[in-house]
């Protein structure tokens, strides 16, 4: 069986909500032990993510034991990164097993093509503030220099209140309009490309579409925990964790 899961936005939240989520996500994990072959993280799993060459943020323990537990047992990991923890580096891959990619990936898994996404950074063409500050967190010049110049209890302190600003700007409440960029983008990609399934997180919204391609949205896990489980026979199900 193969698991896909976005948005926990691990560190977000008070202290309860925080660690109430992370009950719910380690829950899910020994849930899936038995029959996991892969897991795919498809980006924002942590809330905020800045690694240093020698410091990265603490917390997380269970979480990252767990996960490393399931790569010793032969799980195969993969992490997408998202707008909210793109600045990783070799920690979670060394003491993990983590396979870590900043870009969309197509897999291959149980004989379907599966094109896997965060989807934070696609069909932005026409939003040329957005396209510039994707390009500049994601330049690895400023990474470089944000490591050497401030401090990293400044940064992270930093860090956590732009991941709070860019969370509260979904809103409260958000609905399907919030899919259209990226039911866009899957409907042209899949006019070139052969394509049996797109997976995507990043929306804070979960819904599965069947047309005009196989679409398959996940919720953050806040407030609609969700997950994607495709088994052997290449079937491909969305699951809600409290429905």
């Amino acid at each position: 069986m193969h698991y896909f899961v976005s948005d926990i936005h691990l560190g977000s939240g008070d202290a309860a909500e925080q660690r109430e989520v992370e009950r719910t996500f380690l829950d899910f994990l020994s849930k899936i032990e038995g029959d996991a072959e892969t897991l795919i993280l498809a980006g924002d799993i942590f809330d905020f993510w800045f690694e240093y060459k020698q410091v990265v943020p603490k917390g997380f323990v269970r979480v990252l034991g767990r996960l490393a537990e399931l790569s010793d047992k032969g799980v195969q990991i993969i992490m997408l990164t998202g707008n909210h923890d793109m600045w990783v580096g070799d920690y979670l891959t060394k003491e993990c097993g983590i396979s870590l990619f900043t870009k969309p990936q197509t897999l291959s898994l149980a004989g379907k093509t599966l094109f896997v996404a965060h989807g934070d950074n696609m069909n932005i063409k026409n939003m040329p503030v957005l396209r510039v500050m994707n390009a500049m967190f994601r330049s690895k010049s400023l990474r470089w220099l944000v490591s050497w110049l401030v401090h990293p209890n400044c940064f992270v302190r930093f860090g956590k209140w732009w991941s709070g600003r860019s969370r509260k700007s979904h809103g409260e409440a958000v609905d399907a309009k919030v899919l259209e960029p990226l039911i866009r983008y899957a409907t042209d990609y899949g006019k070139e490309y052969d394509v049996d399934y797109f997976i995507f997180g990043h929306m804070h919204y979960a819904a599965d579409i069947t047309e005009p391609e196989r679409m398959l949205f996940m919720g953050d896990w806040h407030s609609q925990p969700t997950y994607i489980s495709l088994d052997n026979n290449g079937e491909i199900k969305l699951n809600y964790i409290n429905g």
